[in-house]
């Protein structure tokens, strides 16, 4: 079992604030993940996910192909480091109910940790370990 966020961290895929709605949606797509973090110069600025581009895009009648993901992603998203322990990282994601944390070292983006990926270390015979690990729907 991990004990610190550095080893269960994953290599983050990241759009600038300018991408485009459809920009992000395709990274999501071709990465098979639901949320891309949005960074300028490795500062986090925010996060986007499917389901932003979905409320918040589209059904305010936004273009997806002229809006920036700067306009509907969620900003000052809530961080952690390398060195946080992996139950902070939980506690956190619990707390605000999100799926995934930037990783920040030093100001800069190195990382990403999911709810599914510490809870497959965790618990890995656990309900939401079994949805994690399952085939993607196509």
């Amino acid at each position: 079992m991990a004990d610190k966020v550095r080893d269960l961290m994953a290599e983050p895929v990241t759009v600038p604030t300018d991408a485009t709605l459809i920009e992000a949606a395709q990274l999501m797509r071709d990465a098979d993940i639901g949320d891309v973090i949005v960074a300028e110069n490795g500062t986090v600025r925010g996060i986007i996910t499917d389901r932003d581009i979905v409320v918040r895009g589209v059904a305010a009648e936004h273009l997806p192909a002229d809006t920036p993901v700067g306009t509907v992603c969620s900003g000052d998203p809530i961080t952690v480091t390398p060195e946080d322990d992996v139950r902070r990282a939980i506690t956190l994601m619990r707390q605000y109910a999100i799926r995934r944390l930037p990783v920040v070292d030093g100001g800069g983006l190195v990382g990403v940790i999911s709810l599914s990926d510490a809870a497959l270390d965790r618990d890995e015979d656990s309900a939401l370990a079994e949805i994690s690990a399952a085939e993607p729907n196509n």
